[in-house]
């Protein structure tokens, strides 16, 4: 995807503040700033916050509207939500270029200068000043709260070498600045605020309403110009004790995320953020293995398997359960077909079901039982993983096949016959034991197969999606022993 704060027009030509007032230029807060920009996209119709998948009628709003009334946001989410996501994607609301003060420790602007220094050097070097330009991408600063962060961390401290040379403790310039006044102009970021002990919320108090900043009892006034954005899971951020209620009411607006809602949106999210191809070159794998093929059915597989898990009565609600096992286990199956290719010589790895229970183990550290306890039972838990797996195949198979006649696949297996796969076999030798497959072509169409792509590889992917699909309707039997399985009658 492509990043929408990167660059993509060289800075602007001023470099005094002479030649920046000849061209007009004036200042405008951060807050104006995305405002205008925000305005400019909904008005020429394009996506404000491009990326993010299912939230266009739900969070993409209600975020809209407290950027127009310019409001500081806390988004409220359980893990995996793309809360990360969103904060840094409003970095490209920011101008892509504004010009600063060279060797300003927070980012001031030319015609609006806050601090004792940046006041020195225009008074000094007038319209010389130097000037340079600043690129959005170096306008966000953000900070994992820790219960070890401390004030310094965030606001600032008393600079002992300034004092040592010979200033004193209430000069603004013995002032060694915090994450929060060096991103002045700009988006700061806190990530899971109720973590930051109750001391430290205090410090943003004066952030959030007056904006300025005290530092060791002594006031610095810092006219700070930013936006201040905050995660939470909910749980945590509606808990009392976890999080001060003055810090609370000082955000302008409560955003609350979500997991995809659509089954479309979850396999949409699962193709944008999945590594599943890695080109070719001297650091990635050889050209016949950096572009596997994912087959659809198998993506909707895995986005069922991580919606049922959401669901499930075992797994803990109030943990949720990441966009990011979704992405793993689809990465999984993909890394196991690129490994049956080079093991078994195939000539391009594609995805099947036979790699579908790599993604169980993988998985299963990225769910919270909600029955677990202090002794965890680790296969029960596997057991339920691959139970919800067989469920997801299931319900794939009943979408995509609904209606398709598969008695020429079945009338296969009357005679005693049976067909063996596993992880390692080749699609030609699964293929082989099967011969003339009937309506076979209904059934790659059926599975999104594209006309002119219908290899020996996609045709295995397929048979095996129905013969499994065939077994768990209870059509036909199946024997698993190991990394080897073979479907009967």
């Amino acid at each position: 995807m492509t990043d929408p704060a990167g660059a993509t027009t060289a800075p602007p030509a001023p470099t005094t503040l002479g030649e920046l007032r000849a061209t007009g230029a004036t200042f405008r807060p951060v807050k104006a700033e995305i405002r205008a920009n925000l305005l400019a996209r909904l008005t020429a119709g394009e996506p404000t916050l491009p990326g993010l998948v299912g939230f266009d009628d739900t969070v993409v709003p209600e975020v809209e509207r407290a950027l127009i009334a310019g409001h500081d946001l806390v988004l409220l989410g359980e893990r995996g939500q793309g809360k990360t996501r969103l904060i840094r994607t409003l970095v490209g609301l920011l101008d892509e270029w504004t010009p600063v003060l060279v060797g300003s420790e927070l980012n001031e602007h030319p015609l609006h200068p806050v601090s004792v220094w940046a006041h020195r050097q225009i008074a000094e070097h007038g319209d010389a000043t130097p000037v340079g330009w600043l690129h959005r991408s170096d306008r966000f600063g953000e900070k994992l709260a820790t219960p070890d962060t401390s004030v310094g961390d965030l606001i600032g401290d008393v600079d002992p070498i300034k004092v040592a040379e010979g200033r004193t403790l209430g000069d603004p310039e013995t002032v060694h600045y915090g994450l929060v006044p060096r991103t002045n102009r700009g988006i700061f970021s806190v990530n899971e605020l109720p973590d930051l002990a109750e001391r430290i919320q205090v410090a943003l108090l004066n952030v959030l309403e007056e904006r300025d900043i005290q530092i060791r009892g002594y006031r610095v006034r810092l006219p700070l110009d930013l936006l201040l954005v905050a995660s939470a899971n909910p749980e945590d951020y509606t808990n009392r004790g976890r999080i001060i209620t003055p810090l609370k009411d000082r955000f302008g607006a409560e955003v609350r995320t979500h997991y995809p809602l659509e089954l479309a949106d979850e396999i949409r999210l699962l193709h944008q953020e999945a590594q599943v191809s890695w080109g070719a070159g001297a650091d990635s794998a050889p050209d016949a293995f950096g572009a596997p093929v994912v087959p659809e059915h198998l993506a909707e597989i895995i986005a069922r398997f991580a919606r049922l898990v959401r669901e499930s009565s075992h797994v803990d609600q109030r943990s949720g359960v990441s966009a990011r096992f979704a992405i793993a286990g689809l990465e999984t199956v993909t890394a196991s077909a690129v490994r049956r290719a080079a093991i078994a010589g195939e000539t391009r790895p594609v995805a099947r079901v036979v790699d579908l229970p790599a993604v169980v183990p993988a998985s299963r550290g990225k769910v919270e039982f909600a029955d677990s306890g202090a002794d965890p039972d680790d296969e029960r838990e596997l057991e339920i993983l691959e139970h919800l797996l067989r469920q997801a195949t299931a319900q794939t198979f009943r979408a995509r096949c609904a209606g398709l006649d598969l008695t020429g696949l079945q009338e296969h297996f009357t005679g005693g016959e049976t067909v063996e796969s596993g992880e390692l076999v080749p699609a030609p030798a699964l293929l082989g034991q099967l011969g003339t497959i009937p309506k076979l072509a209904e059934l790659l169409g059926r599975l999104g197969v594209p006309e002119g792509e219908q290899s020996a590889e996609q045709a295995a992917a397929a048979v095996e999606f129905a013969l499994e699909g065939l077994h768990l309707t209870r059509r036909l039997a199946k024997d698993t022993d190991g990394g080897r399985t073979v479907y009967g009658a």
